[in-house]
């Protein structure tokens, strides 16, 4: 991997990552383009740059992180689901992982839901409710769902939190917040199978720093343009784009491009 690459894939996973596209996507089409996808060290980086991008939600929701113990046991709560299925069917999802025709079907599928997700939950703008340890737990079941490639961690958290009748942004500010503990622990886990099995030199130690640096960049961005964007406006658009990427990569599989999963 180039680092010109490595950017590239920064940028993606920076803008991808917190909003309800799947990052799982855009990484197959880009991996893809580059034919590096099949490359070890290649999957390993596009899971160990997720680290820069939630140390752009540490940063900017600092506050909650020092607030009570409601708030984490709010977020252990969550987490719980997605980590006891992540350890009991991991080579199953593995081998989800390598299907492109998964990915576009859940991407399809997500984004056909995200155009009446609005409609369907328009009461929580004028009636939302706080947060509890059950509608955390039911977010944290839908953060199950995500495990399927293409679903986006990010829509399945956040319709999670819209049926538990918090509004659009208290949902994806805690479906940002839970990424933290989830994506740190992906992150760590992918690097040491790594270092494990192949092991680190100087290289790739210099790629994976600025692959983070970016991602934290980008990422910082997008999730303040996103929380902007989602108040006012909604999720319509995100399910046209969806289901557009989904569309291109049926249609790809379908003229026999070889799009490999990172």
């Amino acid at each position: 991997m180039s680092f010109v690459e490595a950017i590239i894939l920064a940028i993606v996973e920076g803008l991808t990552e917190f909003l309800p596209v799947s990052s799982t996507g855009h990484m197959i089409l880009a991996s893809s383009a580059f034919g590096i996808a099949n490359d070890p060290f290649v999957k390993m980086f596009t899971v160990a740059i997720q680290f820069g991008a939630i140390l752009s939600v540490v940063f900017l929701y600092i506050k909650r992180f020092v607030q009570s113990f409601e708030f984490y046991l709010h977020l252990l709560i969550a987490f719980i689901p997605a980590a006891i299925i992540g350890f009991l069917l991991n080579d199953v999802i593995d081998q989800l992982l390598e299907s492109a025709l998964t990915v576009a079907v859940s991407l399809v599928t997500g984004g056909i839901i995200l155009l009446f997700v609005d409609r369907w939950f328009k009461s929580n703008e004028e009636f939302s409710q706080p947060l509890t340890r059950k509608s955390a737990l039911v977010i944290g079941l839908f953060q199950v769902i995500a495990m399927i490639p293409g679903v986006s961690r990010s829509a399945a958290t956040i319709v999670g939190g819209l049926t538990q009748k918090l509004n659009r942004k208290t949902a994806a500010e805690f479906s940002f917040l839970l990424a933290v503990p989830t994506m740190l622990a992906a992150t760590v886990y992918k690097m040491y199978k790594y270092h494990k099995d192949i092991g680190f030199d100087y290289n790739d130690m210099g790629i994976l720093a600025l692959g983070n640096v970016v991602a934290f960049v980008v990422a910082w961005l997008a999730i303040k343009a996103f929380i902007n964007y989602l108040t006012r406006y909604g999720f319509k658009v995100f399910g046209i784009y969806r289901i557009a990427i989904g569309l291109i990569i049926l249609l790809l599989y379908a003229l026999g491009y070889n799009l490999q999963m990172v």
